[in-house]
């Protein structure tokens, strides 16, 4: 399933939050948003997942138009875990993650066999079980992530948008979950401040300054010492990772490069 963001403006409080943004992402890749603090970022994926609707513009998966659908079908399509999630439910690990089945019941409907075996299964994925009985409001900021990503799988649907997924994850972690994200082969979406790990793992990037689309394409393509220095304000070295060839990048501020 593809996912076209065509020319979205998002207005608030009378302020142009993103202004004639498009961005694409085909069936199975993995796009990410990059930019730095405040470019539009999280605002743009929420016009995606529909918890901010566009002044302008259209959100598609293929053909159909995404604010056009109702909500419990827009949720069958699209799963997102946003940045801010409230961390003081009263309920365990399992019960969040199940919460990922509600589009696919009919009200106050038990759990089915198929629920049940989703929901496992993305405890297993994230190698969350262990905590499965335990109050989702005891766990650490980087456990939750992990649960809301879990929760996001169990949903089942063929696109995934994620806004920060690594937040308050530990190295290993963030390298497993974004490997993870890969594997699973779903049109996905996600916003990331960590400009080597959208080079490891993302096929295309859409640079953001000040809520416009400056750049789009291929990690090789984007992430030019050109760009780094207009768009992030950094000098960069990019080089070929030896692990997977893929673009790394060596940042130093822009003061030292010309002190030196």
């Amino acid at each position: 399933m593809t996912l076209k963001l065509h020319d979205i403006r998002v207005e608030l409080s009378g302020r142009t939050i993103v202004a004639g943004a498009t961005v694409i992402v085909e069936d199975g890749e993995v796009g990410a948003l990059v930019g730095p603090n405040g470019s539009g970022k999280s605002t743009l994926l929420r016009t995606v997942y529909r918890h901010l609707k566009p002044a302008a513009g259209r959100v598609r998966l293929d053909d159909a138009d995404v604010w056009g659908l109702k909500p419990v079908a827009a949720a069958r399509k699209i799963a997102a875990v946003p940045q801010e999630t409230r961390s003081d439910f009263d309920i365990t690990v399992t019960e969040m993650v199940a919460m990922g089945r509600t589009p696919h019941k009919h009200p106050f409907a038990t759990a089915t066999v198929r629920d049940r075996a989703l929901v496992a299964n993305a405890l297993h994925r994230l190698e969350i079980s262990e905590f499965a009985d335990r109050p989702y409001a005891t766990l650490s900021g980087g456990e939750r992530q992990r649960v809301l990503l879990a929760r996001a799988l169990a949903q089942d649907t063929p696109v995934l948008v994620l806004d920060e997924p690594t937040n308050h994850l530990d190295a290993r972690h963030q390298l497993e979950l974004l490997a993870l994200v890969r594997k699973l082969g779903l049109t996905t979406l996600l916003a990331v401040h960590d400009l080597n790990l959208a080079a490891a793992y993302c096929d295309r990037l859409h640079v953001l300054r000040a809520g416009e689309i400056v750049a789009s394409g291929a990690p090789d393509k984007v992430l030019t010492p050109e760009l780094l220095g207009e768009v992030f304000g950094v000098a960069a070295d990019v080089v070929p990772h030896p692990r997977h060839g893929r673009p790394h990048l060596i940042l130093s501020p822009l003061e030292r490069q010309r002190d030196g």
